[in-house]
């Protein structure tokens, strides 16, 4: 087959599995946990294959600037980002990605990738990619399953029918997360696969299959592109429409009702990275089958990581032991048990007191670089900024906090009420209460500086925009 395949890369779950690292604002796809980048560039990476046109990224509006910034580090140019406003799973999204293909070709083929998971992208997987494109130009709707190499209750299975052509098999059924013995069972019987998430589809069948199966998914799919406006680099996609879409998974709206589809069993390594034992599985142990990303030290310890966000960790005398320690919170239980993290979020959220622990982390990440939160108290708060050259804040004021700004590091470019100013390392410059300003970054270097608010209010929401290059209210 020479037709080029669209990769359709899905970047906009906020899966909290991987707490505390992983959270709402920043979750683990945007991560680097194994292997050189994020999951989402290595996802990005893999698809820029000679077999591959441009990617369609679909993601939660809250991720665009992570998604164009982290696209733009590796160099590469989407054919669309595409913003959804709330979530609805992957059948409304294949849908939306389908639409936007076959509105420049009519046989587009699209391969659908989730971006939080680990894939040696070897000559194995490639020569997969063209079985399954094949397949699908074919007009099958063919799914990617794994073979298992061991009893995995973290995974859907799907058991693997009769050849209907070149490497690909006949659905006999999907089969929910099994239980330990279940996922015994079905290792021993043999003929069933882990349920991917990966899926090879040319779009006009899909979008068939969807109206004639799931006419509610593509109606609300088709809503959504036409009303869909153009923001910057990014697509909209229209809201009141994705408010009326079911919340359903492709499995259920499309896979197990279609009579088109297939699986292509294949034995490339993959892992959806869904529970940090999942992680460590993924990373090459030491001698003792310990694995540390960041700073540690084991002393007699075995089968056991730590990731560290900073702090030095030193793990002395235990088994089976996951440490995550990020900047403002550290998990410690067992690496075997470490699938119950996601219930251990769930009452996080539930409390006011820990809420925000699962939605963001100390350093806030923006279009024109960031912010790491140093201290608070009554009435102050301390803050590190850091601006990327060439970027700018919006000109902005306050109501309730008056700053000061020292710059640690590079050159700011600082608007207070109409005047510019140049501030170089060690030089300050106080903002008073109600003042318009701005603060950018004309050098060549990041730019650094200590902030200090004082006031009766300081949260976030007391920024009052008045011009913004990122689109932002």
């Amino acid at each position: 087959m020479t037709k080029l395949v669209v990769p359709v890369v899905l970047a906009g779950g906020q899966g909290t599995r991987l707490w505390p690292m992983s959270r709402s604002a920043r979750p683990k796809q945007f991560l680097d946990l194994v292997g050189e980048g994020s999951l989402f560039q290595q996802t990005l990476k893999r698809a820029q294959n000679k077999q591959y046109s441009a990617p369609i990224i679909l993601t939660n509006a809250d991720y665009r600037f992570i998604v164009a910034e982290q696209a733009q580090e590796i160099g590469v140019t989407p054919k669309a980002i595409m913003l959804e406003p709330l979530a609805r799973n992957t059948a409304l999204a294949i849908a939306v990605a389908a639409l936007a293909a076959v509105a420049d070709d009519e046989e587009a083929v699209l391969h659908v990738l989730a971006s939080d998971h680990a894939i040696d992208a070897s000559e194995e997987y490639y020569q997969a990619v063209a079985t399954a494109a094949q397949a699908a130009a074919d007009a099958r709707l063919v799914a990617f399953g794994i073979e298992p190499t061991r009893p995995e209750t973290g995974y859907g299975y799907i058991a693997v029918g009769a050849p209907i052509g070149e490497g690909v098999n006949v659905i006999d059924r999907f089969i929910e997360k099994p239980d330990l013995s279940r996922a015994q069972t079905l290792l021993e019987q043999g003929g069933n696969v882990w349920n991917s998430g990966m899926f090879m589809l040319s779009a006009r069948t899909y979008l068939d299959e969807c109206e004639r199966l799931a006419p509610d998914t593509f109606a609300a799919a088709r809503d959504a592109i036409e009303q869909a406006i153009r923001d910057l680099d990014f697509v909209r996609l229209d809201e009141a429409a994705f408010e009326a879409a079911p919340n359903i998974s492709v499995d259920y709206a499309i896979f197990e009702k279609t009579n088109r589809a297939a699986v292509l069993p294949v034995r490339f390594p993959w892992s959806d990275l869904g529970s940090w034992d999942a992680v460590w599985k993924a990373h090459q142990p030491d001698a003792d089958g310990n694995v540390a990303v960041g700073d540690a030290l084991f002393s007699n310890v075995r089968n056991s990581m730590v990731v560290s966000d900073g702090a030095h960790v030193v793990v002395d005398g235990v088994d089976d032991i996951a440490v995550i320690a990020s900047t403002d919170a550290i998990y410690v239980g067992r690496l075997s048990a470490a699938q119950g993290v996601g219930s251990i979020v769930k009452t996080l959220k539930a409390d006011e007191a820990t809420r925000g622990l699962t939605e963001i982390h100390k350093t806030a990440y923006r279009p024109w670089g960031g912010y790491t939160s140093v201290l608070s108290g009554e009435r102050f708060q301390v803050k590190r900024l850091f601006v990327k050259p060439g970027k700018k804040l919006s000109l902005q004021k306050h109501h309730h906090r008056s700053e000061h700004w020292v710059v640690v590091q590079g050159t700011g470019e600082v608007t207070v009420d109409g005047k510019v100013q140049i501030l170089s390392e060690n030089e300050s410059i106080y903002l008073p209460l109600g003042c318009t300003h701005r603060l950018a970054n004309p050098g060549k270097i990041v730019l650094e500086l200590i902030e200090v608010q004082t006031g009766s209010y300081l949260g976030e929401d007391d920024i009052i925009r008045i011009e913004d290059e990122f689109g932002r209210k």
